[in-house]
């Protein structure tokens, strides 16, 4: 059976109706997680939650193991992954409390956040064109309409460093790019998730309008905190609602990304290599 991946807040996994709970501490060749995966099952669909932040909000937006963290859900035979990220509006329309499903990213991360597993002799080029699994992306945001109201279909997400927010200046910048909303995580995960052949999706909580708008309180820790506990229920009962339907079956090929993309010759892959590639692909070494 497929395993449901879930990235986001340690609240999301507070289900009651979860059953057959367990943690696994797991190690990767990138390290460990950022933190246990909880493991159940809800409606017969196999779960797997992830704090991406760390237990108890350790973790900074540069500072999570983002490489450990996929391979992590990797290795326990995850194939699907949503990640569930709180942001800001960029447009009037997407005011605080709604939602969208995001199918393009600009990635202005300017820290060294390792943003591929090929590297130190073995090289590897995975096309990202459409970021987002397609097949998931219909199915979420149908699932997410009659439980969050206004969800948008599409969009630009734009991946700015942090920790701290954004400037007025950066704002507008990312508002005459058409962008939708403005946030600190799907990049590097959707990059590594594609090289680990997973179905990705975003669900993005807006909490605050960022800096741009005139009329509203400019993104604080306060603002985004007051919106954040009203969006983790939105978010638990997403999952519910994925965990009935269950998964779609990919129709992006994300599951192929790999095929063809790794081009060292295989003479010069190490046993390490080869160990890391069988980890991604879920061949034998």
């Amino acid at each position: 059976m497929s395993i449901l991946g879930i990235i986001g807040g340690s609240g999301l996994y507070d289900l009651p109706d979860l059953e057959n709970t367990r943690e696994e501490h797991i190690e990767t060749p990138w390290g460990p997680a950022s933190a246990p995966i909880v493991r159940g099952s809800l409606h017969g669909q196999e779960l797997a939650f992830l704090a991406r932040h760390g237990r108890g909000h350790t973790f900074s937006p540069s500072e999570v193991p983002y490489r450990a963290n996929i391979a992590a859900l990797k290795t326990i035979g995850v194939s699907h992954i949503l990640s569930v990220s709180a942001v800001g509006s960029l447009q009037e329309a997407f005011a605080p409390g709604t939602a969208v499903v995001p199918d393009q990213i600009i990635d202005r991360s300017v820290f060294d956040r390792p943003r591929t597993f090929f590297e130190k002799g073995m090289v590897a080029h995975v096309g990202l064109a459409d970021p987002f699994c397609q097949a998931f992306r219909h199915d979420l945001i149908e699932i997410s309409r009659p439980i969050i109201g206004k969800v948008n279909d599409g969009g630009i997400y734009v991946v700015m460093e942090g920790p701290q927010f954004s400037t007025r200046a950066e704002s507008n910048l990312h508002r005459s790019w058409g962008a939708a909303v403005v946030g600190m995580t799907a990049m590097p995960e959707a990059r590594l998730a594609r090289e680990a052949g997973m179905c990705y999706v975003t669900l993005a909580l807006v909490t605050d309008y960022d800096v741009w708008h005139e009329t509203e309180a400019d993104v604080s820790v306060d603002v985004v905190l007051e919106t954040l506990h009203r969006n983790v229920e939105h978010g638990r009962n997403v999952v519910r609602a994925l965990a009935r339907r269950g998964l779609p079956a990919c129709n992006s090929n994300c599951a192929r990304a790999l095929e063809g993309a790794i081009i060292t010759d295989p003479a010069h892959l190490t046993a390490d290599h080869q160990r890391q590639i069988a980890l991604l692909t879920g061949r034998p070494a």
